[in-house]
């Protein structure tokens, strides 16, 4: 997307400094990210859901993942427009009311039950999250001192983990019972409904009339005007396309593993769960309920990593923080596909802890510098959060090769994925080692590359 547009230094807007307290607007906009966080992480539950209401294998399963995450890829320019013509407050209200005509459409998806529409009501979800991240994010960033931009975004983002830490175990016990039995898949189902029509689609109303009525500060020196010619181009910022691939390769190493726990878990070499039932499907079933409450100690390590990551990134550089917990994310996965039993359990479930500063860094370091395109390098960043659209469905299509090259025997109803899904999370490994590169290269912006703020000469 090329914007070409002339530059007004942003240091000569009105910038977030002086007395002005933006606590108030900070804590408001850290409601959004509890809300879509815990909207996403559901998808880690519904995935096994799925599996057993429309009888899907791992692939077909995660086509939840794709369908919901390529709405980013769709949505996320005409996001980046919608906030140009309308503000980032009016944004929102779209965004937050897109999600609630979402929410309504899982009563006859799931009543009917059709996977098709409940795909199609996942994806609409997702295109009102991707609106609310456009313009949630790049606004957290400039509300306070650049200097602070990652530390300020890895708390809100921290909230947000919150919310994925919570609701994957909530989902768990009301979606996925231990019962194969017609009755129990008919409860999952009316779970199903109750969540998102009873209550997600009601607390979004509520928020959506809180920001009509809430008077957010205006962010003069991020914002393009209608009109406005400015010499300049998001392209002309290597750290930008550097950080789409780094966010591209992130989210679909996260949701990859996140939407993998519950079934890796249950497989009867990590988890050892409902070891003393007979029959395997039955086992199989018992586990996958039981190994589905771990995805919260996943995203509770994202949490916990964000509230300390707040801290740690006043004093220590972003790219210094970003390239170890990269480093380390890389060898636990190498770890957890050597291994096995319950090292490789809790060697992935501690990824969660490493993963929690990365989208907030890389984020940050991707709109760097960028003055008022700092809208438009939003939607291109976003754009890329649809890596969580094809890497899970990549490792999903490994896993099912490599179970019907290995263990043909194995029968979908017993292990569901099969032990494919233990080698083929290696996918998820060299995710991290280009989040590396990008933290010791890549993350630097025009100032540190040419010494200046403009693009190269």
């Amino acid at each position: 997307m090329a914007i070409n547009t002339t530059q007004t230094s942003a240091s000569t807007r009105s910038t977030p400094s002086g007395p002005t307290s933006y606590g108030p607007a900070l804590a408001v906009l850290t409601t959004l990210f509890f809300i879509w966080g815990s909207l996403t992480s559901l998808n880690d539950v519904l995935i096994p859901f799925a599996q057993h209401v429309f009888s899907l294998n791992l692939a077909e399963s995660m086509l939840i993942q794709t369908a919901f995450f390529l709405a980013y890829f769709v949505i996320s320019l005409p996001a980046a427009k919608i906030i140009d013509w309308i503000g980032y407050k009016r944004a929102i209200i779209v965004g937050l009311s897109t999600m609630v005509a979402a929410c309504l459409l899982v009563y006859p998806a799931a009543r009917i039950p059709s996977f098709p529409f409940f795909l199609t009501a996942l994806m609409i979800l997702a295109a009102g999250i991707t609106v609310l991240q456009v313009a949630a994010n790049p606004y957290v960033a400039v509300l306070g001192r650049p200097e602070t931009a990652s530390s300020r975004l890895n708390l809100t983002q921290a909230f947000n983990s919150l919310g994925t830490a919570v609701f994957p175990w909530v989902g768990a016990r009301l979606i996925l019972g231990e019962s194969v039995s017609a009755a129990a898949q008919a409860a999952s189902q009316d779970a199903v409904i109750k969540l998102y029509v009873y209550f997600f689609a009601i607390v979004l109303v509520l928020l959506a009339i809180l920001f009509a009525v809430f008077k957010l500060p205006r962010m003069e020196a991020a914002e393009h005007h209608i009109g406005e010619k400015v010499n300049d181009s998001i392209w002309k910022h290597p750290n930008l396309p550097y950080g789409a691939i780094g966010i591209f390769v992130y989210v679909g190493a996260e949701v990859a593993i996140g939407s993998s726990i519950a079934n890796y878990l249950a497989l009867p070499n990590i988890g050892h769960f409902a070891s003393d039932i007979a029959d395997p499907a039955t086992q199989y079933r018992a586990a996958l309920g039981i190994a589905a409450r771990y995805i919260s100690i996943y995203w509770l390590g994202a949490m916990v990593g964000r509230f300390i990551g707040s801290a740690v990134l006043q004093k220590v550089k972003t790219s210094r923080v970003l390239a170890f917990c990269a480093a380390t994310a890389a060898l636990l996965v190498i770890a957890t596909v050597l291994t096995g039993g319950h090292f490789a359990m809790w060697s992935v479930l501690s990824i969660g802890l490493f993963n929690s500063i990365m989208f907030p860094s890389i984020f940050t370091s991707g709109i760097a510098e960028l003055g008022p395109l700092t809208g438009d390098g939003s939607g291109v960043l976003n754009m890329a959060i649809v890596g969580g659209a094809i890497i899970p469905w990549v490792v999903g299509r490994i896993g099912d090769a490599i179970n019907h090259a290995y263990y043909p025997s194995m029968v979908q109803g017993e292990t569901s994925w099969g032990q494919g899904i233990h080698y083929a999370l290696i996918l998820a490994a060299l995710c991290y080692l280009y989040i590396l590169f990008y933290a010791i290269s890549g993350s630097k912006p025009n100032s540190e590359r040419y010494g200046h703020a403009g693009g190269a000469a």
